[in-house]
């Protein structure tokens, strides 16, 4: 029993060493001249691939039991590659090579492994060809997943950045674009709406408040495109960005006092208001960047004025810790025209107060809204915020998902309107609108929206000054 144990152990180390010749041998055929099928059948090809294993294998972790599935592919040599010495090439390029021997297929990198280790761990996960040990977290999106027991177990958060909702936008037939950004990833939908919008829902008092009589002219009376950046240049503030800060109820606010008071002034006033003023000095019944009302912000402009945002630039005091973070840097009395104190900006030294006439409420009617814009100025509107509304990019927004959607309240400033045939050639109406979420988001910080339709409430509630 012995002997034929040794006489079989010869045999195999005899068969390895012809097969490793004839191997070597083939090395300097020229490409083309062989192939997979050439002088041998499938089943001799396998046999092949199980006696030798080199040290790709090893490292791969790749091809255990010999298997003939098992391989991996080299997209830019369009080869599939298997973890063994075989190789066979032929026109117009390599079918079959081998990962230790990849010079022989004509492969002049060699082609890239996985971090999986050899011999397999017992215990651990692997995402995306990376190996991760047990008890690992990682960030999927806005999701935490961890490593357990060789299975992720994922949190269940909805993501504000989802692809299947951009396909679903970008696929349909909504009449807008839906774009990935980087800014909104990793964050969920209620994270977007804390962060993102912050405009507390109207009181009482405020959608009691008695509209503005209208003229009701009809639409014919007024041009097909209208905005206020062309009807007056220089003299509208670009849209800024609030970041992760949730304080759009004075982001809009100051946007919309800031160019009726350059209008009303002509010209003789353009500087922009302070956003940071009234985030951090209107604190009765405010929240910072955790939300506020419009109609107080309103209070506080008339009232107490605030300096130009030169004076007190939007988050210049990120370097401070967490607790000065809602500290007001500027002081003013009543009836003052300056404030007590030098500006935080010591760049700047005009450190003079702005303030503005009593708000008033426009009526919600269609060509009301467009007289008052195209009379006095952009004006200030509220307006429901879906999930989807976030991965807006161009085009005439209007809201693309089932009722029953969550939403939060947001405001913009409207200036402008106009009117597009879709690709049925019916007319489409839109208003122009400037949101705060940064000139890379949206059609360059602003967006249109559906006009005439009250689209997301962006016709219910529209307020402004005279400056």
């Amino acid at each position: 029993m012995w002997l034929k144990s040794q006489i079989l152990l010869l045999y195999c180390i005899a068969s390895e060493v012809w097969m490793a010749k004839q191997l070597d041998s083939r090395r300097n055929f020229p490409q083309g001249l062989y192939s997979v099928e050439d002088g041998s059948s499938a089943k001799w090809n396998r046999l092949k691939r199980s006696l030798y294993q080199g040290r790709s294998c090893r490292v791969r972790g790749c091809c255990t039991g010999r298997n003939d599935d098992c391989s991996f592919n080299i997209v830019s040599r369009a080869a599939i590659c298997y973890c063994d010495q075989f190789c066979a090439s032929g026109s117009p390029g390599p079918v079959d090579c081998c990962a230790d021997y990849w010079e022989v297929c004509d492969n002049p990198v060699e082609p890239t492994r996985s971090d999986e280790p050899w011999p397999p761990p017992a215990s651990g996960c692997y995402k995306d060809g990376r190996y991760y040990g047990e008890g690992t977290i990682i960030k999927d999106n806005c999701n935490s997943c961890k490593c357990f027991r060789r299975l992720w177990k994922c949190s269940k958060e909805v993501c504000l950045v989802r692809q299947d909702l951009i396909q679903q936008i970008n696929s349909g037939d909504y009449g807008w674009k839906a774009d990935n950004y980087s800014q909104f990833w990793g964050m969920t939908v209620e994270e977007g709406f804390k962060k993102r919008l912050g405009t507390l829902p109207p009181s009482h008092s405020l959608l009691n408040m008695a509209e503005d009589p209208g003229h009701s002219l009809p639409e014919e009376k007024f041009p097909a495109f209208f905005a206020a950046t062309y009807a007056w240049p220089d003299w509208i503030h670009d849209p800024l960005d609030q970041r992760n800060c949730g304080a759009s109820w004075a982001f809009s606010t100051a946007s919309v006092a800031a160019d009726r008071i350059t209008i009303h002034s002509k010209g003789q006033i353009t500087d922009n208001l302070s956003v940071q003023n009234l985030i951090s000095c209107d604190t009765r019944n405010q929240h910072g960047c955790n939300g506020g009302s419009i109609d107080g912000a309103w209070r506080y402009l008339k009232t107490h004025g605030v300096v130009s945002y030169a004076c007190y630039p939007s988050f210049w005091n990120d370097h401070l810790g967490p607790s000065d973070e809602n500290h007001c840097y500027v002081s003013s009395e009543y009836g003052k025209n300056y404030t007590n104190g030098p500006c935080p900006n010591a760049l700047e030294e005009s450190n003079r107060l702005y303030r503005c006439a009593s708000h008033y409420r426009v009526s919600s009617n269609e060509t009301d809204i467009m007289k008052e814009i195209m009379d006095r100025g952009p004006v200030q509107a509220i307006m429901k915020v879906y999930e989807d509304f976030f991965l807006y990019k161009e085009g005439i927004y209007r809201h693309s998902q089932k009722e029953g959607s969550k939403w939060k309240t947001h405001s913009v400033k409207l200036l402008g309107w106009g009117a597009l045939a879709d690709k049925n050639g019916q007319k489409q109406k839109f208003w122009i609108a400037a949101n705060s979420w940064g000139k890379s988001w949206g059609e360059n910080g602003y967006f249109r929206i559906l006009r005439g339709k009250n689209e997301c409430d962006i016709e219910k509630l529209i307020l402004a000054t005279l400056g």
